[in-house]
């Protein structure tokens, strides 16, 4: 039996409909307030709702928010938004990357975490199943001491390295997975690191079609690109709109050439959209309308150009791939 498990409850893959694979909706990330960077707080939830509203008003239905515990989520006002706007949403068990764990725990998070002073402390004392049974509890209970059942598991490592402590967390996350049979998700810090993820994931015995690897559009090298994919693994195509790192033809040649090579039912599209200044609502940005009403057509447009039916692989990017990749597959 397959199903997806979203904020309310589990759903069958086929009523998934369009899907950004990678979101932040709510969220109060602990080492950023820590350090008053404002931008990346999303601290608003009617504004978040708005956005939210932006992209159902254009024919979205569904928000994967990768939003875990060391970043600052924010369960219940996210429940509302889904249950206000009608937006499925599937949420995030697991962990971020290292550098975030020298934070303080919040005491809404040391209430099902334990009374650690920083994520790092509580990551570096815990042994790895002792984590991996945090990870299945935010899945088979609820996230953070609520009923809203995390519906992937999620590890992270930084640029170009892996530390101890993100080695113990990956392997954590991969037991969970195992447990749980929910699909996975990794963060990859600038798009680094994925294959030598891969050969640590292979040691813990992981299927590598069970996950996706975000921000691959943050190292745009066409060559790396296929060797991920010849895994089996889904890419999470995840900074559209984000024109700082590299201009939107970059992404969409880099997406066209997968699809030469045959891997389009292994692309995700989404926007990482985790600032302030990204957001319509917050600070006149680009927002959440953006992808599916501006990106869509103009990727249309050059797909077709290209000889391909960019329709069909929209519908694909956006629809049939994210189906499958956010099944259980019990």
């Amino acid at each position: 039996m397959s199903f997806i498990r979203t904020f309310h409850g589990d759903i069958e893959p086929g009523k998934l409909g369009f899907t950004y694979s990678h979101e932040h909706i709510v969220c109060r990330p602990p080492y950023w307030v820590e350090h008053e960077a404002d931008d990346l707080l999303l601290d608003d939830k009617e504004k978040s709702k708005l956005d939210v509203l932006d992209f159902k008003n254009l024919g979205g239905q569904t928000i994967v928010d990768a939003t875990a515990v060391d970043y600052g989520r924010d369960v219940d006002a996210v429940r509302q938004i889904a249950e206000e706007t009608g937006v499925t949403i599937v949420g995030t068990a697991g962990f971020n990357k290292s550098f975030l764990w020298n934070a303080p725990i919040p005491d809404g998070v040391k209430n099902v975490v334990g009374n650690f002073s920083t994520f790092h402390e509580w990551i570096e004392t815990k042994t790895i199943n002792e984590l991996a049974d945090f990870v299945v509890e935010e899945i088979e209970e609820g996230l953070q001491g609520t009923d809203v059942r995390g519906g992937q598991v999620k590890f992270g490592t930084g640029y170009n390295r892996i530390t101890p402590l993100e080695e113990k967390t990956l392997r954590a996350v991969a037991r969970a997975y195992h447990e749980t049979k929910a699909p996975m998700h990794s963060h990859t810090e600038a798009g680094t690191m994925g294959l030598e993820q891969i050969e640590l994931l292979k040691s813990e015995g992981v299927n590598l079609e069970h996950i996706s690897f975000g921000h691959m559009d943050r190292n745009p090298d066409p060559f790396y690109h296929q060797k991920m994919a010849e895994t089996g693994a889904f890419l999470c195509f995840d900074g559209i709109s984000k024109i700082k790192y590299a201009p939107e033809s970059t992404r969409i040649h880099c997406i066209l050439e997968l699809v030469k090579k045959g891997y389009e039912d292994q692309i995700l599209v989404s926007g990482d959209t985790a600032r302030k200044s990204y957001y319509k609502h917050y600070d006149f940005g680009l927002g959440l309308e953006n992808i599916i009403g501006k990106w869509v057509p103009r990727f249309i447009e050059e797909a077709n150009a290209n000889g391909f039916d960019g329709e069909n692989l929209v519908n694909k990017f956006f629809i049939d791939n994210p189906a499958r990749c956010f099944m259980f597959k019990k």
